[in-house]
């Protein structure tokens, strides 16, 4: 979330404006992992990829990040905050396959989990 500040501050005739740019965190999802990555809104989709990258060990080109909420896939150049990614969103994680296509998306569900005997 960013918070714009404006204080009654003049200085030889500029007013300022201060920004505070609080931390969050997004749970990047994929099959039955959840990955809670902490960030930035001013992160970009890139910077994402490539902590991910630290913790899957593939590169940030073979990943694709859709926001879950609006089933649109986030772009590697804009930041969080441009493209509505709010702290806590769901982000799921796909990953590009032999034939350079994308995986389909897959989260699963609490009930996956539930053995019925």
């Amino acid at each position: 979330m960013i918070l714009r500040l404006y204080v009654p501050c003049d200085f030889y005739g500029f007013q300022f404006v201060f920004y505070c740019i609080q931390e969050m965190y997004i749970r990047v999802k994929r099959n039955k992992t959840t990955y809670f990555v902490q960030c930035d809104p001013t992160d970009t989709t890139l910077d994402i990829k490539q902590k991910l990258q630290a913790l899957i060990d593939l590169p940030s080109n073979n990943q694709r990040l859709t926001l879950v909420a609006t089933d649109v896939v986030l772009v590697d150049s804009m930041t969080l905050a441009e493209q509505r990614v709010e702290n806590d969103a769901v982000v799921a994680l796909t990953l590009r396959k032999d034939d350079n296509e994308f995986e389909e998306i897959y989260i699963a569900r609490p009930e996956d989990f539930m053995s019925f005997s």
